[in-house]
């Protein structure tokens, strides 16, 4: 299957319509109903105020640490002889691992200045960041990049960057599996089990695991390649992920305090 899709969805003279920006506008609606829909189902109530504030904080740490996570993870080099470049994030470069790290970190740092149960906020937004996800890596496979590796199963498409060969369509595992399959999980544990941190447990345990399966078949970035010949910088940071993930999952038991709304 050849890759023939335009990435534009409009073209108004200098001002163009994509559809990945689409899909990262119609993620953070969605993110917005839903949170809302699992703060109520949790019994958790925030002031008008510190809800704005919360959401803000959340945008503000994928922005921000999404794009720190790539130059210190992927890329410190170039930016050291080019600091300009640090704010030409139209030109790409994020990082979701240094965006999760991000969230992590603010949301905490929110949750002791007002007050909220870290645990308790963190499990009713784990799920949202799958829709994220899910809409980002379609308009990842929508725009022609982060293929996967050469391959001559039936599904391979040939992209327009990507050479004569078909490849692997990545985008798309990872929409299924970080996406779709990650987001399923994560609410069902959210309305099953009452244990605080396990959803955001079984998050970082599920997201490491799929992103590090369908790094195999990705094409590392050119200026890391792999480290030890094996693994890329996506499985080194996801691999840390599993070990957060499992060990939370295995050691943390929250008093009984902290199970209350």
């Amino acid at each position: 299957m050849r890759h023939n899709i335009n990435p534009v969805i409009a073209d108004l003279g200098p001002l163009q319509i994509r559809w990945y920006g689409f899909f990262y506008l119609l993620s953070f609606l969605l993110g917005f109903w839903l949170l809302r829909r699992n703060f109520r189902y949790r019994g958790i109530k925030l002031s008008k105020d510190d809800y704005e504030n919360f959401l803000f904080n959340l945008c503000l740490g994928v922005i921000i640490g999404g794009r720190l996570g790539y130059v210190l993870f992927y890329n410190l080099g170039f930016y050291l002889h080019n600091p300009l470049k640090l704010l030409a994030v139209w030109e790409g470069g994020m990082s979701f691992h240094g965006g999760a790290i991000a969230v992590l970190f603010i949301g905490w740092l929110f949750c002791r200045k007002h007050g909220y149960n870290f645990f308790q906020l963190a499990d009713v937004t784990a799920p949202i960041g799958t829709i994220g996800l899910a809409l980002g890596r379609l308009g990842n496979f929508i725009n022609g990049e982060l293929y996967g590796k050469v391959t001559d199963l039936p599904w391979g498409v040939i992209f327009p960057d990507g050479g004569e060969k078909p490849r692997h369509p990545s985008q798309l595992y990872e929409m299924l599996l970080e996406g779709i399959v990650l987001f399923i999980i994560t609410q069902t544990v959210l309305r099953k089990s009452s244990r605080q941190g396990i959803v955001l447990w079984v998050w970082l345990l599920g997201y490491g695991s799929f992103r590090f399966l369908v790094e195999f078949v990705r094409i590392p970035d050119e200026q890391l390649g792999y480290f030890w010949n094996v693994l890329t910088m996506g499985q080194i940071l996801s691999g840390i992920m599993i070990l957060a993930g499992l060990a939370g999952i295995l050691f943390h038991h929250p008093r009984p305090h902290e199970n209350k709304s």
